[in-house]
């Protein structure tokens, strides 16, 4: 797609940037998503857990992970010629979560990725996003041999507003995760369009 400048010049257009979090506990698959779905090598800033997290990390329901996420993940995918959508995998725990903020900045939105194993983890990113009104949805991820549970009754575990969308992901699968991405978008582009008509007429 070009476009032709003040001087008569065609050139490219350039694709409009998009910023999306995504967020939630311990383990739940936040690299994983963004590396399945990431048409660059996505960075990553895992480290080896140690002994020194003995008592702080809590891995119930994780036992078999030996890394975690320190600053962030990132990773990159592109809708057609003109939107990019740049991913940022949040860290999970808690001494970690001082770098939400700088992550946040210009934010369009959030995915929080769910474990119904861990559903109470999920608690601190909702009350984030919330609290600095950043528009999210909750994607749970299909761990085998989890409990299956309905997404009415994870929204109300979670205690969502009713036009929170909740939907099933597997964070594993480029597919999947491109819908959950998809979902976000018309989320937030619903929320805007929501608060347009609600803004008084101007004489």
């Amino acid at each position: 797609m070009d476009y032709e400048n003040s001087d008569g010049e065609v050139g490219p257009v350039l694709p409009t940037a998009i910023k999306i979090l995504v967020a939630g506990g311990f383990g739940v698959g936040k690299t994983t998503l963004v590396g399945s779905v990431s048409e660059t090598q996505p960075l990553r800033t895992e480290e080896v857990l140690t002994e020194r997290g003995v008592g702080v990390d809590d891995l119930s329901g994780v036992e078999g992970k030996h890394t975690t996420t320190v600053a962030m993940d990132f990773g990159r995918i592109s809708f057609g010629e003109d939107l990019v959508l740049y991913l940022f995998g949040t860290p999970g725990q808690d001494r970690f979560w001082f770098v939400w903020d700088e992550l946040a900045l210009g934010a369009l939105g959030a995915v929080i990725l769910a474990d119904t194993r861990r559903l109470a983890d999920s608690f601190p990113s909702i009350d984030y996003f919330e609290r600095n009104r950043v528009p999210f949805i909750v994607a749970v991820n299909c761990f085998e041999g989890a409990r299956q549970y309905s997404l009415d009754d994870v929204q109300l575990a979670l205690n969502l507003d009713p036009e929170v969308p909740v939907m099933l992901c597997d964070a594993r699968d480029r597919e999947s995760s491109k819908e959950v991405l998809i979902a976000l978008l018309q989320h937030v582009m619903r929320g805007r369009g929501t608060r347009r008509e609600s803004e008084p007429a101007r004489s």
